[in-house]
């Protein structure tokens, strides 16, 4: 079953590169997508550079979830799998862990979760695991969510609810030494907390959606690794 890596990025030429070294070495992945979502710096020309890289560009910044409906729109595969673009620590086994049950058929979609990598990531993962945007799912699954691709930082947090409300199988995996950047440390104290707030806004927004059953909103605070 073919395998597609999506990876939606955004001012992430520094970073990006040790993202996909570990991408291209998975034995589970055949395809990797590269969504710049309105980057400013060069995120575009960075992942061109990779072989066996599929580049994409978008003209304006459409939020995270619309980079991952656009680079799953480019791929048939049958199986996909979203990877931060920012990542620390990522192996080939990570990624291939995240894709194998999937894969098999044992899950609708998994969720990684980061494990002894620093404390305030590994903390903030425990607590709300399923915001991970380390995930594999089935693509017909994926593009069933409705309105993903307007969630922006709430993406995560729409997919989660979406596969709760329809019971999707959903195996949570650990991430051991995987660990990302804050966005203080990306973008300075205030830039950095201004776009804490904003990701925050975005799942609240999510959390909140009146439209959606409340049970399915504590039933998603209860999901927890077993």
């Amino acid at each position: 079953m073919r395998v597609t890596a999506i990876i939606p990025a955004y001012n992430e030429e520094t970073r990006l590169p040790r993202v996909l070294e570990a991408v291209r070495a998975a034995s589970l992945v055949d395809d990797i997508v590269v969504v710049s979502d309105g980057s400013l710096d060069g995120t575009y020309e960075v992942a061109r550079r990779f072989d066996g890289v599929r580049a994409l560009q978008l003209p304006q910044n459409l939020g995270k979830g619309g980079a991952m409906h656009v680079g799953a729109c480019h791929t048939e595969s049958p199986v996909i799998v979203f990877l931060d673009a920012d990542l620390i620590g990522l192996t080939p086994e990570h990624v291939d862990s995240l894709v194998e049950p999937v894969r098999c058929g044992d899950a609708d979609m998994t969720l990684g979760v980061f494990r002894g990598g620093r404390r305030a990531t590994d903390l903030a993962q425990k607590l709300f695991p399923f915001v991970s945007g380390q995930r594999a799912i089935r693509r017909e699954l994926f593009l069933e969510v409705p309105n993903v691709q307007f969630a922006r930082f709430g993406v995560e947090t729409q997919i989660t609810r979406w596969a709760v409300r329809q019971r999707w199988r959903v195996k949570y995996v650990a991430l051991y030494g995987v660990t990302h950047p804050m966005k203080e440390e990306k973008l300075g104290r205030l830039r950095g907390t201004m776009a804490r707030l904003r990701m925050y806004a975005d799942i609240a927004r999510i959390l909140l959606d009146g439209r959606a059953p409340a049970q399915a909103t504590k039933r998603l605070f209860r999901i927890r690794n077993k």
